[in-house]
């Protein structure tokens, strides 16, 4: 796994590089905006790229915005201390894949960086068809009869992981590894909210039930739907 690191403060840069390699990572550091630019234009290799928002030379949305012009899909994970919503907005409309605030806990990021690595690493898998249900992890699309459903990051990764696992029970546990990497409590009921989300945009307007919950088991998408 190769990381690209962008960060103009020379000593949380070598933290990162120190904290990613232990992690497994292999990793490349610059420390101003034209320098990563170059660097992920000619290099497509890297799984990932950690830009500062603020670099010197090019800020780190101009270099994303860019990129993305030019067809570059490597994640693009942004570290800024601008926390307002709407800078995070620019960020991500720019073509970041995520957006972390400083200051940040590096085990949240290194859970982040392999939230992405693992999403990228889905590029060339065949869509998953469940019925008339059809879950597209590359262009990460849902189609359902003919018809476009929108769902956001998170909906999209536990209906994929669903699919891709028809039939079989996922467990709580399961989502909460592969889809958050253990960072959300499992006592709380945010799967729970995921989840009616998503049975209100993919089962709801069709008038069918896809998704079954075995209480004290886990879930499990039915490869022949229920009427609803």
């Amino acid at each position: 796994m190769r990381a690209l690191v962008a960060e103009d403060d020379t000593r949380l840069a070598d933290l990162l590089a120190e904290s990613l390699a232990e992690a497994g990572w292999q990793v490349d550091v610059v420390h101003d905006g034209r320098s990563a630019y170059d660097r992920l234009l000619t290099d497509t290799g890297y799984d990932v790229a950690l830009l500062d928002w603020m670099l010197p030379g090019r800020d780190g949305v101009s270099v994303a915005r860019q990129l993305r012009s030019l067809g570059l899909t490597t994640p693009i994970l942004m570290l800024t201390a601008r926390g307002d919503v709407r800078d995070r907005i620019e960020g991500l409309d720019a073509g970041a894949d995520d957006y972390l605030p400083k200051p940040f806990d590096l085990d949240e990021l290194l859970a982040r960086l392999r939230a992405l690595y693992r999403r990228n690493s889905v590029t060339g898998a065949a869509p998953v068809q469940v019925g008339d249900l059809v879950v597209d992890p590359v262009a990460r699309r849902v189609v359902r009869r003919g018809q476009e459903i929108t769902l956001s990051a998170r909906e999209f990764d536990i209906l994929y992981l669903m699919a891709s696992r028809a039939g079989q029970v996922v467990t709580r546990l399961t989502i909460l590894d592969e889809v958050w990497d253990g960072e959300t409590d499992l006592r709380s009921n945010v799967i729970d909210v995921h989840l009616a989300a998503i049975r209100a945009k993919i089962d709801r307007p069709f008038d069918t039930q896809t998704i079954t919950t075995l209480r004290g088991v886990g879930y499990r998408l039915d490869p022949t739907p229920a009427a609803g």
